[in-house]
């Protein structure tokens, strides 16, 4: 099973990105998906989520990020417009399966320059 992210890379503020997820491996029973971040010095957080339908985000990226997911290509993903210095980390996708708990991709770099 593998989580592969792409996408990152380095913007300025006020650029857009979109990072992809793609599970490989296995077919998932997706329980819930998410985007992690992890700046320099701090712990990771969770940015958004989705699961039953129903997305969340922290208070942070709210209005600015977008949770997504096509199933057909067994990918998630995450917009993220009107990016800002802030938002600079390394970004992780994980899928959590109804059966065999999470996974996790191997992080990919987002840097916002101001």
């Amino acid at each position: 099973v593998q989580l592969v992210e792409s996408g990152g890379g380095l913007v300025q503020a006020g650029g857009s990105l979109r990072l992809s997820c793609a599970a490989s491996g296995r077919t998932f029973s997706v329980k819930a998906m998410g985007w992690y971040r992890q700046a320099p010095g701090k712990q990771r957080e969770l940015v958004a989520s989705r699961s039953l339908g129903i997305s969340s985000y922290v208070d942070s990226v709210k209005g600015r990020f977008t949770i997504s997911r096509d199933n057909a290509k067994n990918t998630v993903y995450l917009q993220m417009n009107s990016l800002k210095p802030e938002d600079t980390a390394v970004y992780y996708c994980n899928i959590e399966d109804w059966t065999t708990g999470h996974y996790w991709g191997q992080g990919t770099q987002v840097t916002v320059s101001s």
